[in-house]
């Protein structure tokens, strides 16, 4: 069964990459524009004084003018540092120079704090290929944020960033898998 769960992942995340790829970079543009709202929105509502996120990559709705915002906003911002062992470690975001980790994504190039500091947060942003309607994250297949979310004894709230095609009736989950508490969408915010 885990055999079959794990071909189907490949197979939607294959698809999704490519689906990506196609946005235009007006429809990109708008994205950008409705995500970082709405972000905007849902960390000022909930009085977050410190997120954890990540910087997003070209084919991702964009995290990046949301950060530069949090940062502006006196925000604390801790960051992702992919590690060779499967753990993440974090580091304060200044929404200046950024660097690369071992898998060539976007870090900062601040002091890293190792894998506990992200249990100070009030707010959790993370990327996905998809979300279900229960909640149920399917990541890029790594397990860094599973493990991540999966390991704090108190968890904040988590959501996922994903354009509004990829919020789906159900989507292919093993038992590591991590569910979130909502997804930001150019269309708005859903809480699970």
């Amino acid at each position: 069964m885990s055999d079959d769960i794990t071909h189907e992942k490949r197979a939607l995340r294959a698809e999704l990459r490519e689906r990506r790829r196609t946005v235009t970079s007006v429809e990109r543009e708008r994205a950008t524009e409705a995500v970082t709202r709405h972000l905007e929105s849902l960390t000022t509502g909930m009085g977050v004084t410190s997120v954890a996120a990540y910087l997003s990559t070209p084919d991702e709705p964009s995290t990046r003018e949301f950060l530069h915002w949090a940062c502006d906003q006196g925000i604390r911002v801790l960051l992702p540092i992919s590690r060779e062992d499967g753990l993440l470690d974090w580091a304060p975001y200044d929404g200046k120079d950024e660097d690369e980790d071992v898998f060539g994504m976007p870090t900062p190039t601040t002091e890293v704090l190792g894998p506990i500091a992200i249990n100070d947060v009030d707010l959790i942003i993370v990327p996905a290929a998809t979300v279900d309607r229960t909640g149920m994250r399917m990541g890029w297949g790594r397990g860094y944020f599973d493990k991540t979310l999966g390991s704090m004894e108190r968890c904040p709230p988590v959501y996922a960033v994903i354009f509004d095609n990829e919020l789906v009736d159900s989507v292919p989950s093993e038992v590591h898998d991590q569910r979130v508490n909502g997804v930001v969408t150019p269309g708005g915010i859903t809480t699970f």
